[in-house]
């Protein structure tokens, strides 16, 4: 019940976030839309504009200013449960035994971290929640890069991050992104981020992308790459056929699992 609760919640903050994308909207819209009190709506735009998800205006809401900022983690994590799990499923066999690892930041990388735990692995976290599911069991020797950690979703960024990254030399890097257009290539919402990606794709011997259908319909600010430096895309098989064909075409595989269907 507390789960469903906090997934209904998590969809509730989405279903703002995308309204407010379209332009101001007034309280009374808001509430028409998630079926919600105005006293919790506003409860909700508080959080939202602490995370930097939409500005808080007389009666309303607008737009938040910077472009390309993410959803919160916690709306984030809330969402696509059941995919995120399988797409973890088929990443974490991507991995061998005994392999070095990267495990990138995110909801989607968080997943594959909880598959990965008390394997024989050395791993390098990239956000404190993906080094706290790594560590929960013995056999992963667990290494963080160090230096400042986001507010929001615990993540290392920025040259420090970037520089402990390319220090090593990873047999699989496993990789999220906010947004992996074709023609944009693999776009993050923060600069800091987008160096410590490109360290990565620097630095592994096979680089994987774990993406949930929608992520090749995105675009965000900040550009680490294209499509064509990845070695291994999982995706579900309701990823638009184009792209999974352009993909296949520039040598990149492709690993598809079946769309886990709704509760």
């Amino acid at each position: 019940m507390v789960q469903n609760d906090q997934v209904q919640r998590s969809e509730r903050l989405k279903v703002i976030i995308r309204a407010v994308e379209g332009g101001v909207r007034r309280l009374d819209d808001l509430a028409e839309l998630t079926g919600v009190s105005e006293i919790s709506l506003r409860r909700d735009l508080r959080e939202l504009e602490e995370y930097g998800a939409i500005r808080r205006i007389r009666g309303g809401a607008e737009p938040a200013p910077r472009r390309g900022s993410p959803y919160p983690f916690d709306v984030r994590a809330g969402s696509d449960r059941a995919a995120k799990q399988a797409l973890a499923e088929a990443a974490a066999q991507l991995v061998p035994e005994r392999a070095t690892v990267a495990i990138d930041n995110g909801t989607t990388a968080l997943a594959v971290a909880d598959r990965l735990a008390g394997r024989d692995l050395t791993a390098m976290a990239l956000s404190l929640h993906a080094a706290a599911a790594l560590a929960r069991h013995a056999g992963v020797e667990v290494i963080v890069p160090g230096g400042p950690v986001a507010q929001d979703d615990l993540s290392f960024h920025g040259p420090g991050a970037a520089e402990a990254v390319r220090a090593m030399r990873f047999d699989v890097a496993v990789l999220g992104a906010c947004a992996a257009d074709p023609e944009a290539g693999l776009t993050v919402a923060g600069w800091g981020d987008a160096q410590v990606k490109r360290a990565l794709l620097e630095t592994a011997r096979r680089v994987v992308l774990v993406a949930t259908a929608d992520k090749f319909t995105r675009r965000a600010a900040h550009r680490f790459g294209a499509l064509a430096d990845l070695d291994t895309v999982v995706t579900t098989q309701d990823a638009p056929a184009d792209v999974v064909h352009l993909l296949r075409d520039r040598g990149v595989e492709v690993v598809t699992v079946p769309v886990p269907e709704s509760p």
